[in-house]
């Protein structure tokens, strides 16, 4: 008998009610997960789990094993080959690079500038000692170069107005080498030494233009007498000027400014008193008409009235090297005179004239002098 005629289903509709409802142990399960979330959730059970294993890891963390872990991971190459790697990739490089175009950091630029703290770092770098000697020995730097310039161009001034000089006086031409410094190079830095004392005598009448009008008194009528007792005064600032840098230095600004040196008997330093007679000399002989400086433009050893009264003579001098020696003596000098270096002849000796035969050396002498 069919299973259709009994009201019985079907084989296939057996399997197919079994597939589509879950089984009872399905059920069963799913209720018993189910209604264990709801007991625990109930209970606080999940709760308490919960905070057992947060608890667990933080304890596995804190431990010296992660730590002792994490410091072998660190110092070990893996993170440092991971950090190169990752700077090789275009990825981050691109990715940095829109960082820094970026306007964040356009705007983070600006708001540090603009702080208080930027300002004040500024000012005390630029109030710093080491800053301030670093812009000062380049600012001494510049003028020292500029001077050497200058003093190379003068020096071979010197010696062409020397044979102009002593071709109009009628004198023979120089055939003896010199390193004693002529009258061009002499009269620019005098002319450089009248510059500073009249700054000094601008910045004193200054002042006392100054207290004289707070104390109210007018200076337009004292007359001619003003200007004799201001011409004393310059006259004598002057003098001092002059004794002072050559008795301790044997430098003026000037001559330190054109590489230029007094010296006595190979002295630097010539002492007040002969320092004083050679101040009476300059005086003296710029008296009448400068004709006491006509020595350094005609003698072979340049000295005017002043230098042989004071016993002195004026040297061009090499800056750079040790202990300032004196240039190379030379007879016609090139442009290039002031980078020559120590020379390997001795120079002549400063006791004698250089223009007496017995002062030269044997090769200049000639032979059987």
């Amino acid at each position: 008998m069919d299973a259709e005629s009994n009201g019985r289903p079907s084989e296939e509709e057996t399997v197919e009610e079994t597939v589509a409802s879950p089984s009872l142990t399905e059920r069963l399960v799913g209720a018993g997960t189910g209604g264990a979330r709801r007991m625990a959730g109930a209970t606080g059970l999940d709760q308490a789990m919960e905070n057992a294993v947060e608890e667990a890891i933080v304890r596995a963390i804190e431990s010296e094993a992660v730590e002792r872990s994490m410091t072998r991971i660190i110092n070990g190459p893996l993170i440092e080959n991971a950090v190169r790697d990752a700077m090789k990739s275009p990825a981050v490089e691109q990715a940095l690079m829109e960082v820094v175009d970026s306007e964040l950091v356009d705007r983070l630029w600006a708001r540090i500038l603009d702080s208080n703290e930027t300002q004040r770092l500024i000012e005390r770098i630029a109030e710093a000692p080491e800053v301030r000697a670093a812009i000062a020995s380049q600012s001494l730097g510049l003028v020292d170069d500029l001077g050497r310039g200058a003093a190379r161009v003068t020096r071979a001034i010197d010696f062409a107005l020397e044979r102009l000089a002593r071709r109009i006086f009628f004198r023979s031409r120089r055939e003896v080498p010199t390193d004693r410094v002529g009258v061009a190079t002499r009269a620019l830095a005098l002319v450089i030494d009248g510059v500073a004392v009249n700054l000094v005598m601008i910045s004193s009448t200054a002042v006392l233009g100054m207290i004289a009008s707070v104390l109210g008194i007018d200076l337009g009528n004292l007359g001619g007498a003003a200007y004799a007792v201001g011409g004393a005064v310059w006259l004598g600032l002057g003098s001092l000027y002059l004794f002072a840098f050559w008795a301790f230095s044997g430098q003026t600004l000037g001559m330190r400014f054109f590489d230029i040196r007094i010296e006595h008997e190979g002295k630097w330093v010539i002492g007040p008193r002969r320092a004083f007679r050679r101040l009476v000399g300059f005086w003296l002989s710029a008296i009448p008409f400068c004709l006491g400086f006509l020595g350094v433009l005609l003698r072979l050893d340049r000295r005017g009235f002043h230098d042989r009264l004071g016993q002195t003579m004026v040297y061009y001098i090499n800056p750079a090297g040790p202990n300032q020696p004196h240039l190379e003596p030379v007879l016609q000098p090139g442009m290039d005179l002031m980078d020559d270096l120590v020379p390997d002849e001795p120079l002549i000796s400063a006791e004698k004239p250089i223009d007496s035969p017995q002062g030269l050396p044997r090769e200049v002498r000639g032979p059987g002098k």
